[in-house]
């Protein structure tokens, strides 16, 4: 009997020592979990990598066989007219202004008597809409009449400053896809060339052609649609900053008139 309880007893033990706890079945879990996920993200990452290489020697390889001479003008059209896009943004940007604070401090100082000082303020500040007020403090003194036609004036030329170089992106826009139809007709042209050579209609020698011809127009037609974008948003900014101009000079005749009122 003390046998048998002996043997259940080492038995019983030996299963103990067998059997791993769950801590050490975590322990030894964690890592290989943790480099299954490194691997994973490692191989999503390489998967994107090999996407963007992927699209840009797509690009690359498209831009090529496009005809390398039509293809770089189109590519020049684009560079040139986001050039100017970018230069007519930065300008526009700079000449915002916060027109209600600005007419409110030239109030305080032409109520106040303080000519000099709203000149000062209006030559201080930045953009066309601070130029038109300057115009018209300075002929304060003159009529509304001469006032007012100064401002107009004044307010003409500002306008031609905000569209300067416009006239270039339009250009840039147009010249774009036409450069691309440019490539099409000579790519056709081409293709007829290949089939008068191989003396034969061959799918593949037309193939090859029209391909080249495509490709020239598709992308005369996106460098247009960018560049379209970009002149619309300089458009609209534009026509915020000539509505900030009138706003300024209607609110400026108002305050000339009630400082030439007989009761001050």
């Amino acid at each position: 009997m003390a046998t048998v309880i002996l043997l259940s007893f080492n038995v019983s033990l030996w299963a103990q020592n067998a059997v791993p706890t769950s801590s050490e079945v975590s322990a030894d879990s964690v890592p290989a979990v943790d480099s299954a996920r490194f691997e994973a993200s490692e191989d999503i990452v390489a998967e994107e990598l090999a996407a963007g290489a992927g699209f840009g020697n797509s690009l690359k390889q498209k831009f090529i066989e496009g005809n390398a001479g039509f293809m770089s003008l189109v590519a020049l059209a684009l560079v040139l007219g986001l050039a100017f896009c970018i230069e007519r943004i930065i300008y526009l940007t700079l000449s915002e202004v916060n027109t209600q604070k600005l007419l409110g401090e030239i109030e305080v100082k032409v109520d106040a008597g303080d000519l000099e000082g709203a000149r000062e303020l209006c030559r201080n500040t930045r953009g066309p809409v601070a130029s038109i007020c300057y115009q018209g403090l300075l002929r304060i003194h003159e009529s509304i009449e001469n006032i007012e036609r100064s401002i107009t004036s004044y307010g003409s030329v500002q306008v031609g400053y905000l569209e300067k170089g416009c006239s270039w992106i339009k250009l840039f826009i147009a010249i774009a896809p036409s450069l691309g139809f440019l490539g099409t007709v000579i790519g056709m042209v081409m293709a007829f060339d290949q089939i008068q050579a191989a003396g034969d209609l061959s799918a593949t020698v037309v193939a090859s052609g029209m391909k080249v011809a495509l490709i020239t127009t598709i992308f005369g037609i996106v460098v247009a649609l960018i560049l379209q974008l970009f002149y619309n948003y300089i458009l609209a900014k534009i026509e915020r900053l000539t509505h900030q101009m009138e706003d300024a000079a209607i609110m400026l005749v108002d305050i000339i008139v009630d400082y030439k009122q007989p009761n001050r």
